[in-house]
């Protein structure tokens, strides 16, 4: 087993400095894994201590473990065309040039702020997203990271299974996977509470994200809610290390391992960042999510690194939270650049 050393040190790092109120969080180094949980739930209103199975809001990590898996389905089974036009099977969103490519790999040049958004019901709401202004300068040429893709994926996912894609991830990701507490209706008292204020109370077992609460099942882009066990076992199969072809075949798995953007050369794969190593190596994928949470994949060395915390507990504190995950990324880099397979 690799000595994960400066990671775990920055893990406790960040709660001794209070970056976090805790995290529970796993090290995969081959079949071997261990598995970790410090500091506590939560803050406020009064301190409870982390508990096993507890679930976590995954926030943006939805969009790599549900819709981005079930549109990788979907393209190797021939239901979707990677660069046919979004229109094409969306035919309510006005623009003919965005691909599902474009949506996959967030450089569709959509973008833009809907005016009283939380205020709108889910069919209003989807009904502005799609009306959003769209950047032919951008389209293609330049990675703008945004929910907008992956909540429109949802609804091209949604137009191919007459269901909303939160039901559909349920029943071909979560269902065949085994995942033990993966769920989008999470029981609150499993739940790590997220935000805390005194005039609303504790959010627990309610998604954070607010475009989220109000489409609910219709949304691609956050909402899912699980464990370490659950994105241990996910991690496996995305290493290769379990083979189940009705969620991913390997050889679709193995593609997410390089760069998908419409010239290739903007660091993005279908859903996930692409960090690079040295030239000749395989890269890392990864992807954060807002509520802090943190997964990272390194399928040529067989490590991963799950990482599940409540930094938005009571209140976001940006300034020293996005350092702070910076600092931990950097320190998990580290902790494996030196182990390569024979």
């Amino acid at each position: 087993m690799v000595n994960f050393e400066r990671t775990e040190a920055q893990i406790a790092a960040m709660v001794a400095q209070k970056v976090i109120p805790g995290a529970s969080y796993a090290l995969i180094d081959g079949e071997q894994v261990i598995e970790r949980r410090v500091g506590v739930a939560q803050l406020q209103p009064a301190t409870k201590p982390i508990w096993p199975h507890a679930v976590y809001d995954l926030a943006s990590v939805t969009k790599v473990v549900g819709t981005t898996t079930v549109g990788l389905q979907l393209l190797a089974a021939g239901k979707l065309d990677l660069d046919r036009p979004v229109h094409d099977y969306l035919p309510t969103l006005p623009s003919t040039t965005v691909t599902i490519r474009n949506l996959m790999t967030h450089t569709s040049g959509l973008s833009g702020y809907i005016p009283n958004r939380n205020a709108l019901g889910a069919t209003a709401l989807l009904a502005a997203i799609q009306q959003l202004p769209l950047s032919e300068r951008n389209r293609n040429h330049r990675v703008v990271y945004t929910d907008l893709g992956l909540i429109l994926m949802g609804l091209v996912i949604e137009q191919v299974y007459h269901q909303p894609v939160q039901q559909v991830i349920t029943e071909r990701v979560i269902k065949p996977l085994n995942l033990p507490d993966a769920t989008f209706d999470p029981d609150p008292q499993q739940a790590i509470p997220t935000t805390y204020t005194e005039a609303t109370g504790l959010l627990q077992g309610i998604v954070h994200d607010p475009k989220a609460r109000v489409l609910g099942a219709r949304c691609g882009s956050a909402g899912l809610f699980a464990s370490v066990a659950d994105l241990v076992r996910f991690s496996r199969l995305m290493l290769g290390q379990m083979t189940i072809p009705e969620v991913l075949e390997p050889e679709t798995i193995a593609s997410l391992y390089q760069d998908w953007t419409p010239n290739h050369h903007l660091r993005r794969s279908f859903g996930w960042n692409l960090w690079h190593r040295a030239a000749g190596q395989q890269p890392v994928i990864f992807h954060t999510g807002y509520t802090g949470t943190l997964l990272m994949l390194d399928r040529q060395r067989q490590q991963a690194l799950v990482f599940l915390s409540n930094r938005v507990h009571p209140v976001a504190n940006n300034q020293q939270f996005l350092p702070a995950r910076r600092r931990l990324i950097a320190a998990w880099l580290a902790d494996t650049v030196t182990k390569l397979p024979l």
